[in-house]
């Protein structure tokens, strides 16, 4: 089963990781990593959600994965010293740590956690490929309510309603639809009261299950 990055190390470890560099903000929508760049820091997640997402050769963007706190950002470049291989963008508020690489590899050397971590990386790429097979075949009402529950349950406060910090433009391209499809999609979601429109473009998703369910059908 998937487990966030503080979950695989442990507490102790996970609080002296995030000793290694001070907590940052960064707004919704920033780019907190770019695809291409070189793998200079890795982000520590403390609160906040963010997109994983991979730019094709014609600017598409496609939507891999949505991470929330608790997780590592970035590592595998660090780790094999490659360019970034996907981009990462903040989906709300995030408070972050910004590690220097050549502090990571030495946590990581000290800690024996390059196994584990190279394992756990394994899974985020299966888990990717999951995804993208899901955006590729399946209709637009599924692969939304699907990029709307991972948002929800990755979201830093998921309770009642949940803000979705993304424009319909954005949701269509990260799940390969035509915004008038995402509208389509979600029109009969909000007349049901299942999710609002916030006056920056924004949803709010009230009941996600209904969505979900709905979709399947």
């Amino acid at each position: 089963m998937y487990l966030c990055h503080e979950s695989l190390i442990g507490g102790q470890l996970w609080s002296k990781l995030r000793s290694l560099a001070p907590e940052r903000s960064r707004p919704a929508r920033s780019v907190l990593l770019r695809q291409g760049d070189p793998g200079t820091q890795v982000i520590l997640l403390s609160s906040g959600s963010t997109l994983v997402t991979l730019t094709g050769a014609g600017g598409e963007r496609t939507l891999l994965a949505v991470r929330g706190a608790g997780e590592l950002l970035g590592e595998l470049a660090v780790l094999d010293d490659q360019p970034r291989s996907a981009s990462v963008i903040a989906a709300e508020p995030c408070r972050v740590h910004l590690i220097p690489g050549t502090d990571f590899i030495r946590f990581v050397n000290e800690n024996n956690l390059t196994t584990p971590l190279l394992r756990h990386a394994i899974a985020r790429v299966r888990e990717a490929e999951a995804v993208r097979l899901e955006m590729a075949t399946s209709p637009v009402p599924v692969r939304l309510a699907a990029a709307l529950g991972r948002l929800v349950r990755a979201a830093s406060r998921n309770g009642a309603e949940t803000l979705v910090r993304l424009t319909q433009t954005e949701l269509s391209q990260l799940i390969g639809a035509s915004r008038n499809g995402v509208g389509s999609a979600l029109k009969p979601w909000r007349e049901r009261g299942w999710l609002g429109t916030e006056a920056s473009g924004g949803l709010v998703i009230r009941n996600m299950p209904a969505i979900e369910a709905d979709a399947r059908t």
